[in-house]
């Protein structure tokens, strides 16, 4: 069964990542390692959004996960984390539906200040639901025919995504955004080569 597990809308400024909105649908994953999950999760939103340049979609595989990002001309992002059998296609095809939305009702002037608790935007967990099931974005995907003349970047693992000399270690332990107990989980999960949100 396919599954998406997040959808986060960003703005990538110049010299930092914003986050505006975010939504997650955890329940699949056991209940004491969800926090730490979704800690994960947004770290590595963070990352591909940093990563990726503006007006170029990506998907990043990291086992049996995907990440899609995508970042419009005017900076605002888009990022689905999903299992690897969710259509690529539809994928983008929503996040472009969740960035138009989000533009129409939260004015563009607000984005580079905008933080979670600022930005009032509820269209993200409806459509999370709805499109859990592919078939639900089927007809809009067949109208956008914008995505099929759109090369969609994709990088086998998180690794290739850094850059020269980095790894994905030494993010985890300099990352504020991380608590103790996701560091933690993330060094377990990573010797038992285990599910750490799309970061092994």
């Amino acid at each position: 069964m396919v599954k998406l597990f997040s959808m986060s809308l960003l703005y990538k400024g110049p010299a930092v990542v914003i986050p505006l909105t975010s939504t997650y649908d955890l329940m699949s994953f056991n209940y004491f390692q969800r926090k730490s999950i979704q800690e994960f999760m947004t770290f590595t939103t963070q990352i591909i959004t940093e990563r990726t340049q503006t007006g170029q979609r990506q998907s990043v595989k990291e086992q049996e996960y995907l990440c899609h990002v995508y970042v419009r001309e005017d900076r605002l992002t888009g990022v689905i984390i999903a299992d690897q059998d969710y259509p690529r296609r539809v994928a983008f095809t929503i996040l472009s539906k969740a960035c138009e939305d989000f533009a129409s009702k939260v004015p563009s002037k607000d984005w580079p200040y905008g933080q979670q608790a600022n930005i009032q935007y509820n269209g993200l967990e409806p459509m999370l639901l709805k499109y859990q099931d592919p078939k639900e974005a089927d007809a809009m995907t067949r109208v956008q025919v914008e995505l099929d003349e759109t090369k969609i970047v994709l990088h086998g693992t998180m690794e290739s995504l850094l850059q020269r000399g980095e790894k994905l270690d030494d993010l985890v332990a300099k990352s504020d955004a991380l608590s103790l107990q996701s560091k933690t989980f993330y060094k377990q999960a990573k010797k038992a080569n285990s599910w750490c949100c799309v970061i092994q």
